[in-house]
């Protein structure tokens, strides 16, 4: 059982870290927002992770809170870029409104 948790805590860390490094360089602010989702999955699966090997489930309300604190901040990012990209499509070449 040690090996596993072993090999699980290695593989969160190395994912936390590449995912860092997706929010560090970008290149686009939908990029890090998906990085930034993936982050809060990775760290839900960490949480997760050590109730289940502690055979504790207190931390089951900081997952269930997480979770929705994830689906909520993805749905914005979404409905923000889907308006943005509307707002950039909808001018023509001249600057008139259509």
């Amino acid at each position: 059982m040690t090996a596993v948790a072993v090999t699980v805590t290695v593989l969160l860390a190395v994912a936390g870290g590449l995912t860092l490094t997706r929010v560090i360089r970008g290149p686009s602010i939908l990029d890090r927002a998906v990085a930034t989702d993936v982050l809060l999955a990775v760290i839900v699966a960490a949480i997760a992770t050590e109730a289940a090997y502690s055979r504790d489930a207190t931390a089951l309300p900081v997952l269930v809170v997480l979770a929705v604190l994830g689906f909520v901040g993805s749905v914005s990012v979404a409905r923000f870029a889907a308006r943005r990209h509307d707002a950039s499509t909808s001018s023509t070449s001249d600057g008139s409104q259509t």
